[in-house]
């Protein structure tokens, strides 16, 4: 299968870690970054290719021993001193700076984004070369240490756990411990003027003139992450924590262990409720069960989008059937000119793909019983917990539950271009 974006990660190697030390000015929107990757060889290497976007590089160490490199057109390829045979692991430091520029694509720029006041990242799907090395394939997952260091009128957020906070003569350093496996797309930073609110073990971070709206808003998901729990399994991750941007966003950015929303997000009225179900449930599916390849995204978006219709029959809205049937009538009438299970990189992110996805799990479900089927989506978030899944993954997962084959049902839906009947 042709890769979507071939310019974009290294089959070669893998990283283990990253330790990430950024200092970021917030009006100059500039970061002084120290990387240090723990890399293994899957094959004898005698060069190294990162991915990096517009930065100056000042100096690439491998296990401590300066080493030649070369950086142009989103690639920085290192010499190494000595070859690294297979198996072999290898400590590379990176010093770098510069202007942030989000990488483009054909949705826009993603990855680093200046806002009015502060800075995000939207990683999704090759966004991280914009802010630090590394190797962009969603496959290639690793533990993380993310330090920044930014004025101290700004809160930091990023992955994983807050295990210091330090203050200098005006700058406050942050340090963020991500130890469940992260892929690089969803390594974040959000920098803000934020105020922080704890609802259900939930932390929010937003601005304050906007905390009755965000607490009354988002003061559901408490009761989404017990629901979600009953069908998908325990929640994967040490914490949960939605960013709140004091700027318009177009769609909310999903990163491992956080939401981030734009202000347009919040009405008061909890009118994006779909949403907030919607990147809630990522964090089982697309950040603990990650696709090894971006041609499953279905098994990310269709089974979030699928949480959005349990998460309204759960609470009181239109049933997951009513939803199903209004969507696969709306589909009907659409084009129906690609396959689930591998789309293509110019229908990657198109709503039929999400919706189509969810009607999937929907048959499924159908097909199965929800005595089957939901026990089978906890196994399956278990078996595969912090991993890469695929569309044959699934499928075989799903076979040992069933008493009747499901091959037939699931290829119909998956690997034809005509919408089956539902």
């Amino acid at each position: 299968m042709t890769p979507y974006f071939p310019g974009h990660g290294d089959h070669r190697y893998g990283v283990t870690h990253y330790d990430l030390r950024l200092a970021y000015r917030v009006p100059a929107n500039r970061i002084d970054g120290t990387a240090r990757l723990t890399v293994a060889a899957a094959e004898p290497l005698g060069v190294l290719d990162l991915d990096l976007g517009r930065f100056r590089v000042a100096g690439v160490t491998v296990d401590g021993v300066r080493t030649r490199y070369t950086h142009g057109q989103g690639k920085l390829r290192l010499t190494l001193p000595r070859p690294l045979p297979a198996g072999a692991r290898a400590g590379v430091e990176v010093r770098y700076s510069g202007n942030p520029v989000p990488v483009p694509s054909r949705w826009g720029g993603l990855g680093w984004e200046e806002l009015t006041d502060g800075a995000l990242v939207a990683g999704q799907p090759i966004g991280a070369p914009s802010w630090f090395p590394c190797n962009d394939r969603p496959d290639d997952k690793a533990s993380y240490r993310i330090s920044v260091t930014t004025a101290s009128p700004y809160q930091v957020i990023a992955n994983g756990v807050l295990v210091a906070r330090r203050r200098g003569a005006g700058t406050t350093t942050w340090i963020y411990d991500q130890i469940e496996p992260m892929a690089t797309y969803l390594a974040s930073v959000q920098i803000g003027r934020y105020q922080l609110t704890d609802i259900d073990g939930i932390r929010l971070a937003h601005p304050a003139r906007l905390a009755t709206r965000v607490r009354h808003d988002f003061g559901r998901q408490g009761e989404m992450m017990a629901l979600f729990g009953d069908h998908f399994g325990p929640y994967p991750f040490a914490g949960y924590t939605v960013v709140v941007a004091d700027d318009d966003l177009d769609i909310p950015v999903e990163a491992q262990g956080m939401s981030i929303f734009g202000r347009n997000h919040v009405d008061g009225v909890r009118g994006s409720e779909r949403l907030i179900a919607h990147e809630l449930a990522h964090q089982w599916f697309g950040n603990s069960l990650t696709v090894a390849c971006w041609s499953d995204i279905w098994l990310q978006e269709g089974f979030a989008t699928y949480a959005e219709w349990l998460w309204s029959e759960g609470s009181g809205g239109l049933s997951a059937d009513g939803h199903a049937s209004r969507w696969h009538q709306r589909l009907a009438l659409l084009p129906q000119d690609f396959v689930l299970a591998d789309p293509g990189p110019a229908v990657l992110f198109d709503d039929r793909v999400y919706k189509r996805g969810a009607l999937t799990l929907h048959a499924l479900r159908q097909a199965l019983g929800d005595d089957v089927f939901f026990p089978a989506l906890r196994d399956w978030t278990a078996g595969w917990r912090h991993g890469t899944v695929g569309t044959r993954d699934f499928a075989g997962h799903v076979q040992r539950y069933a008493a009747q084959p499901v091959g037939p049902l699931l290829s119909a839906w998956l690997h034809n271009k005509a919408l089956p009947r539902l």
